[in-house]
């Protein structure tokens, strides 16, 4: 099973007796799973199968379905938008006033786009409702396995992605631990240097100065933060191969990634070692960003 994105697109059409209609349903990221259902007055009892429909397919990304109706001749009637004939009202009745015409007569209201709509909502019959129902309910189905199939193929694009991005982490990780293997030298000359500034400076007691030079040695020990690279770089390699929902697990992997290369920049002797670093996080940020496409 390949990585699942969380963004996508799908659309899908439906129709029962005179009723059509078409579903687009699209995803973009988000920190966990959220559905914002869209429909036209009337269709408000399908939300909550539409959402078991959605919680099924999807843990993470905001999902948006719209329900667009698609009237057809024979459809169930006709009925008045009083909203929008008290709007063609108003607009008359100033049109009317500003020029000295003649009002408009009431067919000409009645024939403006949007004053008489189609009546498709207005279902009685309980028994019929719910047929109407089913099969919106089933074309959206339908719209959701798409969306599945599209964030599926989005998903292998960015894995593909992602394991470019780990080996650039793994390969900058190695030319790291090159690198650091030649920093005793200097170290041993910084070293020595700070020494002669101690000792051309009043007596320093022997305590202070093991003190100085174990903390030196210290901060210029990079071994722990390289190990723990090479695992981070092992554990995204595994966590890409699993299959499963690892969104999250990547995000927080991008983190200690991040903190490590950090650390190691702080501790750098010498410039090759900081430009190795600054490339590291610099690799790191777009696995990052990746990172948080993923579902």
């Amino acid at each position: 099973m390949s990585l699942l994105s969380m963004t996508g697109f799908a659309e899908a059409h439906g129709a029962h007796e005179t009723l059509r209609w078409r579903w687009e349903v699209k995803s973009v990221n988000g920190r966990g799973f959220d559905l914002r259902l869209r429909t036209p007055p009337g269709f408000d009892s399908i939300e909550p199968a539409a959402r078991l429909l959605a919680s099924g397919r999807f843990r993470r990304g905001n999902v948006q379905a719209t329900l667009t109706l698609e009237p057809q001749e024979g459809s169930r009637g006709l009925k008045v938008d009083a909203e929008a004939l008290a709007s063609a009202v108003q607009l008359a009745k100033r049109i009317a006033n500003e020029t000295g015409l003649p009002p408009a007569r009431v067919d000409g209201l009645l024939a403006l786009k949007g004053v008489i709509v189609q009546d498709e909502t207005a279902i009685a019959d309980p028994t019929e409702r719910a047929e109407r129902d089913a099969a919106l309910l089933k074309s959206l189905a339908a719209a959701f396995d798409e969306l599945v199939r599209a964030r599926r193929t989005e998903g292998a694009k960015l894995a593909m992605h992602l394991k470019e991005m780990v080996g650039e982490i793994d390969s900058l990780t190695t030319q790291a631990s090159e690198t650091a293997a030649t920093q005793p030298g200097t170290l041993r000359e910084r070293l020595s240097n700070q020494l002669r500034e101690l000792m051309e400076n009043p007596p320093v007691s022997p305590e202070r100065l093991a003190q100085e030079v174990a903390l030196l040695a210290s901060r210029a020990d990079i071994r722990e933060e390289l190990a723990r690279l090479h695992a981070h770089v092992e554990e995204a390699r595994a966590l890409l191969k699993s299959g499963e929902a690892v969104g999250r697990k990547l995000d927080f992997l991008s983190q200690e990634f991040n903190r490590e290369a950090n650390t190691l920049c702080s501790k750098s002797a010498d410039t090759g070692l900081t430009r190795i670093g600054l490339a590291l996080k610099h690799a790191i940020d777009q696995f990052r960003e990746q990172a948080q496409n993923v579902e």
